[in-house]
């Protein structure tokens, strides 16, 4: 399992075994000396989950540019209609029609911008599909959550809710037959 330190950011691998056993560790960083404490949860199906989760894409990066980014450019998906609505959180009203593919959530600069200060520039992603919405954490600073539980990934319907920072949002997704 990778981990970076808490204070400068230095790349850790600790070891699985090790990390498993226990549901908090903490680890030295070699490069500044400082102590970091990661949470670590095993669910039943012997997947590890950290917390804080490791953020190897954030520090100092544009993720205009960012490997496996959206094409922007890419359309919705023939007869589908789809859209957003945030029912709590300091944007509370507002709502957007989803006019592409993928959309990128966040503060100043995303395709969707939220007032919120828990919220991470380049927050989560929406990626749009025939039957679905998929919803996609960017190694956000203070997760992504779906039915209460912090995610990386989820498979959203119509009507389905979400919260990043303070923020719930809600997505409608229709096909026209």
């Amino acid at each position: 399992m990778k981990a970076k330190c808490g204070y400068c950011g230095a790349e850790h691998v600790l070891k699985d075994m090790q990390v498993q056993q226990h549901s908090k560790v903490q680890f030295l960083c070699s490069k500044c000396g400082k102590a970091t404490v990661v949470e670590t949860k095993v669910k039943p199906d012997a997947t590890i989950v950290m917390s804080p989760l490791p953020s190897f894409a954030r520090t100092g990066a544009d993720f205009g540019s960012s490997i496996g980014m959206p094409d922007a450019e890419l359309a919705l998906p023939e007869g589908v209609t789809a859209s957003l609505l945030v029912i709590e959180g300091p944007d509370k009203g507002l709502a957007r029609k989803i006019e592409k593919a993928s959309v990128i959530l966040g503060r100043q600069g995303a395709d969707v911008s939220l007032n919120d200060p828990e919220v991470s520039r380049a927050h989560c992603i929406l990626e749009v599909k025939e039957s679905y919405i998929n919803l996609k954490d960017m190694d956000s600073t203070n997760g992504t959550f779906f039915e209460e539980e912090r995610v990386r990934a989820a498979m959203l319907q119509n009507g389905g809710e979400f919260k990043i920072g303070t923020s719930v949002i809600r997505v409608t997704f229709e096909r026209k037959a």
